[in-house]
C-alpha cells in the first residue's frame, strides 16, 4: 500500500512536468538490423538508401513497414500505402510480434560513427502541454518553425493508426549533465534490446524503468530531476526588466530538438480526436519521444544544407544577393570553400555549389544563418513553379546532389551552428526559421524502436 501511494504521488509529479508513464511495446528479441529504421524524414533524396533499408529488413517485421518514408511522399498511391500501414501495424498486434507492453519507461545508449555514448530516455508527453505556434510559451516548444501544409500527409498516416513509433528527440537544458547519467546507474539491469543499426549507423542499448516492478527509486530521481530543471527555467531565460512577470510564467523545460513536424502532426490530431469527444485520458492526447540532454558531448549540432531545384550557379548568386551585405568570391577549389565556410566570422558565410563551379558568399548579417536566408528562399519557391528547395544532412550528400549532371540544380552549404544558447533563444524569441540545424549527421537520427498502442 505504501509502494502504490509512493507511485501515485510520483506520477501526479510527472505529470505536472508534462510527461506520462507509457505503455511500451518491443518485439520479442528484436533483431536490430531488421527491425529497426532510420527517421522517415532522412535521406530525402536518395532512394537507394531505402531500397538498402529494404533489403536489410528481408522481409521480416520491420519498422520500416510501419513508416512512411518522405522520399515517396510525393508519388502516386500514397493513401494506398497508408492503408497498408494500418494493416500491417493490426497483423503486428494480432500475430504476436509484441511481447507484452511493459509499463515504464526506456534508458538507452547510442553509439553513432561520430559520437559514443548518447543518452537517452523514452517516455511520452502530454500534448496539452505543448503548442508549435510562435507566440506561444507553453511548457513544451518548438525550437523552429512550423510548416502547417506539411502536416496533412504526416496526419492521414497517424489518424486511426493502432499504435505510434517515434523519431522525435526532445532535449532538455542541463548544464551539469547529471539527470541522465543519474538515470543509468538506476536502470542497468538486463537490457531489453542491445544491437548493431542497418547500413553502419552504429550501436543502441535499451534497459527498462519500471514503473510497477520496484522501480519508484528512478522514478522519484526522474521526477526530481526534472522539478529541479523546471524551477530553474523560470528564472534563466528570464528578461530582467520582466522577472516578476516571468515567475508566473509557465517554464520552459523541453524543446523540441528534432521531429517538429511529428510532434505537431500528433497534436493535430489530438485536437481532432478532442473535438469528437474523446476522453481526457485518450492514448492520443500523449506522444512517444525520447528525452536527451542538450549539453551530452555525444550531441553535435549540424546545419541542414539547402539544394534548390531548377535554377543554375548563376541564378542562385543572383537571388542570394538580395541577402544584407552580400559580396561573392567564386572559387575553383570546394575543400577551399568548405574550409571558408566553417571558420567563424562576425556576420555569416555561404557555400554555393554547382556542377563544377563553386562560391563564398559573405553577408553582414548576425545570428543564425537561417534567419536571413529561409524567407529569401521560401519567396522563390512560392514565387516560381519551377524552383523548389529540400533540406539536406551532409556536406559530401549536398556536393554529390549538387554536382550531379542529371538535375539542374544549386547547392547552399550553410555554416556551423552553436547549441550554446538555443534554450535563451527559443524562450525570448520562438521558434528559429524551419530547418535551421540537426542534431548530428543523417545516420545519428533516431531509429524507429519502441512503440506505443493509441486504440484498444
Amino acid at each position: 500500500m505504501v509502494v502504490m501511494h509512493e507511485m501515485n504521488n510520483i506520477q501526479q509529479r510527472l505529470e505536472k512536468l508534462g510527461i506520462g508513464i507509457p505503455e511500451i511495446l518491443l518485439p520479442g528479441n528484436p533483431d536490430l538490423q531488421r527491425w529497426s529504421v532510420i527517421a522517415c524524414d532522412q535521406f530525402t533524396q536518395d532512394r537507394s538508401y531505402w531500397e538498402k533499408a529494404k533489403e536489410a529488413a528481408g522481409g521480416s517485421p520491420s519498422t520500416l513497414n510501419l513508416i512512411l518514408p518522405e522520399v515517396y511522399l510525393a508519388d502516386t498511391g500514397r493513401l494506398e500505402r497508408i492503408e497498408d500501414i494500418h494493416r500491417t501495424m493490426r497483423t503486428y498486434l494480432d500475430t504476436g510480434v509484441f511481447s507484452t507492453p511493459r509499463r515504464g519507461f526506456v534508458y538507452l545508449e547510442r553509439d553513432t560513427p561520430f559520437n559514443r555514448k548518447r543518452k537517452g530516455l523514452v517516455v511520452a508527453v502530454d500534448l496539452e502541454q505543448y503548442d508549435w505556434h510562435p507566440s506561444a510559451r507553453p511548457l513544451i516548444r518548438a525550437t523552429e518553425g512550423t510548416v502547417p501544409e506539411r502536416l496533412p500527409p504526416r496526419m492521414d498516416i497517424r489518424r486511426n493508426a493502432p499504435f505510434e513509433l517515434t523519431h522525435i528527440i526532445m532535449l532538455i537544458d542541463d548544464d551539469t549533465d547529471t539527470l541522465l547519467p543519474g538515470l543509468a546507474e538506476r536502470t542497468k539491469n538486463t537490457p531489453v534490446y542491445q544491437g548493431d543499426l542497418m547500413q553502419n549507423s552504429g550501436r543502441v542499448s535499451g534497459w527498462f524503468l519500471d514503473a510497477d516492478e520496484g522501480g519508484s527509486s528512478g522514478l522519484a530521481f526522474l521526477a526530481g530531476g526534472l522539478e529541479e530543471l523546471s524551477r530553474r527555467a523560470v528564472f534563466r531565460y528570464a528578461d530582467e526588466t520582466k522577472i516578476h512577470e516571468q515567475e508566473a510564467c509557465q517554464p520552459f523545460l523541453f524543446a523540441v530538438g528534432d521531429g517538429n513536424h511529428s510532434l505537431a502532426t500528433a497534436k493535430g490530431i489530438w485536437e481532432e480526436y478532442k473535438a469528437a469527444g474523446a476522453a481526457p485520458d485518450h492514448p492520443s492526447r500523449y506522444a512517444l519521444v525520447e528525452i536527451e540532454n542538450i549539453y551530452d558531448p555525444a550531441i553535435q549540432f549540424e546545419p541542414i544544407h539547402r539544394i534548390v531545384f531548377g535554377i543554375g550557379f548563376d541564378e542562385t548568386l543572383k537571388l542570394l544577393s538580395a541577402l544584407p551585405g552580400f559580396s561573392c568570391e567564386k572559387l575553383t577549389d570546394r575543400e577551399v570553400m568548405t574550409r571558408l565556410v566553417a571558420e567563424p566570422i562576425q556576420g555569416n558565410r555561404f557555400g554555393v555549389a554547382a556542377k563544377d563551379q563553386y562560391a563564398l558568399v559573405t553577408t553582414s548579417a548576425t545570428g543564425i544563418s537561417t534567419a536571413s536566408l529561409q524567407p529569401l528562399l521560401e519567396r522563390a519557391e512560392s514565387g516560381s513553379a519551377g524552383i523548389s528547395v529540400d533540406y539536406i544532412h551532409g556536406t559530401d550528400d549536398l556536393l554529390r546532389l549538387a554536382c550531379a549532371p542529371e538535375k539542374k540544380a544549386t547547392g547552399i552549404l550553410l555554416p556551423p551552428v552553436q547549441k550554446a544558447g538555443l534554450f535563451e533563444t527559443v524562450a525570448r524569441h520562438g521558434p528559429l526559421p524551419r530547418k535551421s540545424f540537426s542534431m548530428g549527421e543523417a545516420e545519428e537520427k533516431r531509429f524507429y524502436l519502441e512503440c506505443r498502442k493509441l486504440f484498444g
